[in-house]
């Protein structure tokens, strides 16, 4: 049987898209065929490259892509998983195909106010986030 296409989406592909994809390559990678994109594609995170690297996770090196490149392209995806707000989720592409939609809301990190460490750790909250909302979907697709 062929791995479940997914799709994280938010509006940069800079944080938190970037951190669920990593967790399901990490978690059930051989299961799953996984890409992530944005909206508005912008450029990598350091807070999110910084908190995944804590979890021996290096995402230093990926590059952040659009959603409508993937549209265009033609990509069928099982699972089109928005993980920003409602309302910027609501501006991502149908998929043909029939895949499921869901949206997860977290915090975007591109928000975060204050030091770098006050940053860090409110970052390490969402990430946190992220990998049990991963494990729980993993779990679900058993």
């Amino acid at each position: 049987m062929s791995p479940t296409r997914v799709l994280f989406v938010c509006i940069h592909n800079s944080a938190r898209s970037q951190m669920a994809e990593a967790y399901l390559k990490q978690l059930a990678g051989d299961r799953f065929e996984v890409e992530s994109a944005g909206i508005e594609p912008g450029t990598l995170n350091p807070l999110a490259v910084e908190v995944m690297k804590e979890e021996g996770i290096d995402i230093s090196a990926n590059r952040t892509k659009g959603v409508f490149d993937f549209l265009k392209q033609g990509k069928h995806f099982g699972y089109v998983i928005t993980v920003c707000d409602k309302t910027a989720a609501e501006r991502c592409p149908v998929f043909p195909g029939g895949g499921i939609r869901l949206q997860w809301d977290f915090a975007d990190p591109s928000t975060f106010q204050g030091t770098w460490e006050d940053r860090l750790a409110k970052t390490r909250i969402v990430r946190n986030q992220i990998k049990l909302r991963i494990e729980e979907f993993v779990r679900g697709q058993r």
